[in-house]
């Protein structure tokens, strides 16, 4: 077998047959960071450091640890080539990580190129890459309609996001590819140290006062009723570990205002409030038939030095097997149960099995959401398969998603995991466990009309 050839992770014929048979499926991408403004805007990408690394802090994180300097990686007085020849002379010690893969799999998919990125090859392969990259067929736009083969993704946009980009996009288009997807986490975090300013631009934004939690909770609703208006199927919550659905309002109206007031909280006072806000966000979520998407687990910026000097998302959150999840999810999930669609996302592979049994007890709306971030790799997807369809059901999978700032991670993730998805299956045909005649169904389920369906896209 050579690298990356039709046979790229897949190790049996059965595998190959239906992996035939799903490839060209258009991708369907719930959840992902895209710079819709980049979209809209739809100009030529500049080079391919812009495209391949300039937002990726997974490249970023294997170049520190091939010892390449910051200044080549994030600093402002290196110029993308150089970036990128960096980047080419460490590329062949990232082999086994993933990254690798992307990579090469973007190069070969849509720049044609068969070459292995190196030193020797970097120049080349920057200067060739940037020559069609000049073209109109690589624009933005084009990209996702054309070879990526995109049918709808939800980025991910902050709850007094005006959304104008997004209207650009439909309009340029004549349809809605882009669905935004509301992410109020900034109002629920009260204990970050922009919390407090940031409650003023939520009252500037929707011209109210917040004299109390319930004025705030008003412009919630605004929010989610605009975004609602503007195709939103879903929200998203990023949390270390899940807080209970259960306070009191009165309780947590008082943090609110002790907060306001700049006084310093408790970690029960913090739970309350964020646990509060959740639970709205919740009730607003079950009103409307939107998916509510709880990403659990990854502990933030722990390297002082890097969140220092460059701040949060440049490669310094880990995730803990140590965080405990089952009881506050379940204060959630009961409060909401049976009238609201849930997926759930963890960070560390050992949550899994406590988020997959969750799931299987809480029915049909509790679903399990794709290998998360450190887990988006072919074995932690592998895993993950193997383990829904033994404890929960694969046919429930609420699919993949690429959360990725990358646009041409929209092929390649989703081509790395039909593969991996392809080969699961077609082992499972080979040692007897499930019969051939329901895999082509089943297939694709799981990489199209599963999630279509699941989040109304």
């Amino acid at each position: 077998m050579a690298f990356m050839d039709q046979n790229y992770l897949i190790s049996s014929q059965t595998g190959s047959i239906i992996f035939e048979r799903i490839k060209n499926l258009p991708v369907i991408d719930p959840h992902n960071h895209a710079d819709v403004k980049e979209i809209a805007d739809n100009k030529n990408y500049r080079d391919a450091w812009q495209l391949f690394a300039a937002t990726d802090h997974y490249v970023w994180e294997m170049m520190r640890k091939r010892g390449v300097p910051e200044s080549s990686i994030t600093g402002k007085d290196v110029s993308n080539r150089d970036k990128f020849l960096a980047l080419a002379k460490v590329f062949p010690e990232f082999v086994g990580n993933p990254v690798y893969e992307w990579i090469h799999l973007d190069i070969k998919r849509y720049f044609g190129i068969e070459e292995l990125l190196s030193e020797k090859t970097g120049a080349r392969i920057y200067d060739a890459i940037n020559a069609k990259l000049a073209t109109d067929a690589y624009r933005p736009q084009a990209l996702l309609t054309g070879p990526l083969n995109v049918e709808a993704m939800s980025s991910t946009d902050d709850l007094i996001d005006t959304l104008e980009n997004h209207d650009r996009v439909t309009k340029a288009l004549g349809k809605q590819l882009i669905h935004p997807t509301w992410r109020p986490d900034k109002a629920m975090k009260i204990f970050a140290p922009v919390w407090r300013p940031y409650m003023d631009q939520v009252a500037a934004r929707f011209n109210l006062k917040l004299n109390d939690l319930s004025d705030l909770v008003s412009a919630m609703r605004m929010s989610h009723d605009y975004f609602a208006e503007r195709g939103c199927r879903a929200s998203d919550h990023g949390l270390e570990i899940p807080v209970r659905a259960d306070y009191d309002y009165a309780d947590a109206n008082a943090v609110f205002h002790k907060a306001m007031d700049g006084k310093a909280l408790t970690a029960d006072e913090v739970n309350c409030f964020m646990g509060y806000v959740l639970g709205e966000a919740g009730q607003l979520n079950s009103e409307k038939g939107w998916v509510m998407q709880l990403h659990l687990g990854a502990v933030r910026d722990v390297r002082k030095s890097l969140f220092d000097s460059l701040g949060p998302d440049v490669g310094g959150d880990i995730s803990s097997h140590s965080l405990a999840y089952h009881e506050a999810l379940c204060s959630f999930l009961n409060r909401f149960d049976d009238r609201l669609k849930v997926v759930l996302y963890c960070l560390d592979p050992g949550h899994q099995a406590t988020l997959a049994t969750i799931s299987r007890a809480f029915g049909a709306k509790v679903a399990l959401g794709s290998a998360w971030w450190l887990c988006d790799t072919p074995i932690g997807m592998r895993r993950q398969l193997e383990y829904i369809g033994s404890c929960d059901l694969l046919s429930n999978f609420a699919g993949m998603v690429s959360d990725s700032r990358k646009l041409l991670s929209y092929g390649s993730r989703f081509e790395m995991f039909r593969r991996v998805l392809s080969d699961v299956l077609g082992n499972m045909v080979d040692i007897g466990q499930i019969p051939s005649e329901i895999v082509p169904q089943l297939a694709k389920r799981i990489a199209y009309d599963g999630p279509k369906a699941f989040w109304n896209l």
